[in-house]
Order: structure tokens, then sequence, then C-alpha cells
């Protein structure tokens, strides 16, 4: 499988930093590390701020646990995110990019709205794949992990395409078994972004006032903050011209299409040499 795909968050680090120094944020909690690259940009904030860096994967890539050891300002925590944060305190942002399904994504915003109110602080998050293929389709790297009545039909090795709500054996975008995508897309309680959605609803329902927005660049990301914030101002300007902006949509979906046009073309190949040796 090719690995040609850009999909971390770091591709939006000047974005995600601007916004942590618009917010004097300090205490940062971040969900999903994987291979730590994001994790070491939020660190550097962190110790140049005199804060702190929580990082909470219950199985992270090799090296990351020795390195958040060698830092005096990264804790990690091995242990899911529903579990681990609620003994959380004092965080000023989170950044979420850990299991993309609806379910471990409301509950984490759940818990990081409660632990703001609590804390008195206003709530900042940062959350990744909020565009395809996570935002209608849930994706689980351990759904056994979940309450069944929550896990959707799923595939370990069927893939994804962009013109196909279904899922496609042995082809598309596919976790060849490191991850599972649902079986179809779309629908109640399913993906990251209808997570998002139904979060906002629950949040405005009950007076809040939260405000919004959607990079559609790189899997997506999503910035969710309280707009009564002292500096929801300053993080609006920043996002602003990037919110839902209709070249960079444009600009990611072509890269998509090429980038499974380029596993479409090693499939076939692999079939090629397959039959070939078969034979």
């Amino acid at each position: 499988m090719t690995n040609l795909l850009i999909h971390s968050m770091s591709e939006f680090s000047d974005l995600i930093l601007g916004c942590l120094n618009a917010a004097e944020a300090r205490h940062i909690a971040e969900i999903g590390a994987e291979f730590g690259g994001m994790s070491q940009l939020l660190a550097n904030h962190a110790a140049q701020h005199e804060g702190s860096l929580t990082s909470i994967d219950p199985a992270p890539k090799p090296g990351f646990a020795e390195w958040a050891a060698s830092s005096d300002c990264v804790t990690h925590i091995a242990d899911t995110s529903h579990r681990a944060m609620p003994g959380l305190s004092d965080i000023d942002a989170w950044v979420i990019d850990g299991d993309h399904n609806y379910y471990t994504v409301l509950g984490e915003l759940r818990i990081a709205d409660e632990l703001a109110r609590r804390d008195g602080k206003p709530l900042l998050a940062f959350l990744h794949d909020v565009s395809w293929p996570c935002a209608r389709r849930d994706m689980y790297y351990a759904p056994d992990t979940l309450p069944p009545e929550w896990v959707h039909p799923h595939s370990w090795d069927g893939g994804v395409t962009l013109d196909d709500p279904g899922i496609r054996p042995g082809r598309g975008f596919r976790g060849a078994g490191q991850f599972a995508f649902a079986n179809r897309a779309g629908g109640p309680r399913n993906g990251v972004l209808t997570a998002v959605e139904d979060f906002l609803e629950e949040a405005r329902s009950a007076g809040q006032s939260l405000a919004w927005a959607h990079v559609p660049a790189v899997l997506g990301l999503g910035i969710l903050f309280d707009a009564t914030a002292p500096w929801a101002a300053d993080i609006a300007a920043l996002v602003h011209p990037w919110h839902d902006n209709n070249l960079i949509a444009t600009l990611e979906l072509n890269r998509l299409r090429n980038y499974l046009a380029v596993i479409d073309c090693q499939d076939r190949e692999a079939s090629r040499i397959g039959g070939r040796v078969a034979a």
C-alpha cells in the first residue's frame, strides 16, 4: 500500500500553534500521538510557555513513550481517551486525533466540555479527520473495546472510494488490517463530523455559544471554540480565511482522486504479479 497520503495533523501546525498563542494556551491535552510528529511541536509550545503536554494514546508508535519520558513537560497516558480524560484538570486546549468514530469523538467532546466548564476554562479543541473519509463514516482501531450498540458493521480489508457510500473488498483506501471502516457512509451516529455536529446541537440547546471552523484539507481540520472567550475574535480572524474554503476543498479532492488512482494502479499491478506467480 502506498504511503503517499499526507495525513498528519502537523500539516496544520502553523494554524494550530497560532491559535494556541492567541488563546495563551499553556496546558494542552493531545488524544492520539501515533508517531509523535504533532506531539513534538505541541511539546515545544508548552515548554516555551512554561506549560505542559498530556498525550493520551494506549498504543503509540515505537519510540514515542521513550521520547515522552525524556521530556520535562510531557506526560504520556497509555489509556483510552474516555478513561484518561476525566482525570485531567486545567486544560487550556484539546488536540483530538485518536479513534475516528462517532462514539469516541462525541464522548471526547462531552468530557472536554464538562472539564472546561468545571475548571472555568473556555473550550478550545482541534479535531482531525472531519473531512473524507471519516466525516460521515466510522473508522475503528479497536471496535471490540467499544459498546456494541455504537459500532456499525465494518470491514478490515474493505476500502472506501469517493464515489461509493459502500465498501469495496480489496480496493480503495483501506487499513490493511490496521483499522476498519464502517460498511456504509452516512446516517445517524456515523462519522467524526456527525459527532461534532451533534455535540454542537447539544451545547447550543444548553445555551452555550460555540464557534466552529472547518478547514477542508489533509482529511479535514476542525476548530471548535467558545465564542465568548476573550481570545475568540483573534482565533476567528486566524481561521476565517480557511473555513469552508472552496479552493482548498477542490485541491483536496484532486489530491484524493490522485491518491486513489495510485492505489488502484498498485492493486492492478499486485494482481498481475500474483497471477503470473500463480501460473
